[in-house]
């Protein structure tokens, strides 16, 4: 993490006394009562955590064999204590692992991830899995008895990996080398950009500020014409470019046919293919990339 969040977010005993004590309708017969809510627009800290569905016993040896797991392979999202950094969530406030059995909940993600978020698969044994949930449920245990806080990840949560399996894999299975060079627009790039920055770049580029995207695309008219030029606006409906002389030019997109090509796609796509440990080798290796 380049820099902390400031402040970090706190709820005071009092606001917790006044949040706590708020009049409410008592529940009808049957029902379960409802927590009391915080006001709208309040932190996140000041929101009630989840209850744990069942109650759970782990071994203190079990949640301290999961620590290091859990920060070698989530801590640079949801930071090493598990209550959260600038891009991953408080996993102590998670309705997941809120109900969460002994894994039936929390193995599942571990395995599969969240491609969709950012969150690549994690092959782990079942051993180590059942470690990492001992760690979070301990972690939320602990976490009820205190106030919480989201905490920054720092640079040395993102320094787990191996920097040479990370060339290795640039150069070769992950295929980054057909686009990017280590001499060319990555020189230098562990000067630029440090920690999370330079995660978040790897994983979710971007273009220059006022470089404009960098996809093209080329559209052929019914009449035959064909017009290639920056994609300028893309939906449902429209197509549009601007061609070779900055004209703007858009089409309804059932009425012509078109191709785009954007580079930025494939690391969308690789998102589904990395592995924990590629991501964390690559990293390790575009660390070392200084000038």
């Amino acid at each position: 993490m380049t820099a902390s969040l400031g402040l970090l977010r706190k709820l005071s005993l009092a606001g917790a006394l006044v949040a706590a004590s708020c009049a409410h309708t008592p529940a009808a017969p049957g029902t379960a009562p409802t927590s009391p809510q915080p006001p709208r627009g309040s932190s996140p800290a000041a929101e009630a955590r989840p209850r744990t569905v069942a109650t759970q016993t782990y071994s203190a040896q079990q949640a301290q064999a999961g620590e290091p797991l859990f920060a070698a392979h989530c801590g640079f999202c949801h930071g090493r204590d598990a209550m959260g950094g600038e891009t991953g969530p408080d996993l102590t406030r998670s309705a997941l692992v809120a109900e969460d059995v002994r894994g039936d909940k929390i193995g599942p993600v571990v395995h599969n991830g969240r491609p969709e978020k950012g969150m690549p698969p994690l092959n782990l044994s079942t051993g180590d899995v059942a470690a990492i949930v001992a760690f979070l449920h301990a972690q939320k245990t602990k976490a009820e008895s205190n106030q919480g806080s989201r905490r920054s990840v720092e640079e040395g949560d993102l320094q787990t990996g191996d920097a040479e399996a990370g060339r290795r894999y640039f150069e070769g299975p992950g295929g980054c080398s057909k686009c990017h060079a280590p001499s060319g627009d990555l020189a230098g790039v562990a000067d630029r950009l440090k920690g999370l920055e330079l995660l978040q770049r790897m994983l979710y580029p971007s273009p220059r500020s006022g470089a404009g995207s960098p996809a093209t695309a080329t559209v052929t008219l019914k009449s035959g014409e064909i017009v290639k030029g920056r994609l300028a606006y893309r939906d449902e409906f429209t197509i549009a470019v601007r061609d070779g002389s900055g004209t703007y030019r858009s089409w309804p997109a059932s009425e012509v046919t078109f191709t785009v090509d954007n580079p930025l796609d494939a690391h969308a796509a690789q998102l589904a293919k990395y592995t924990d440990e590629d991501v964390h080798n690559v990293l390790a290796y575009l660390q070392t990339l200084h000038k």
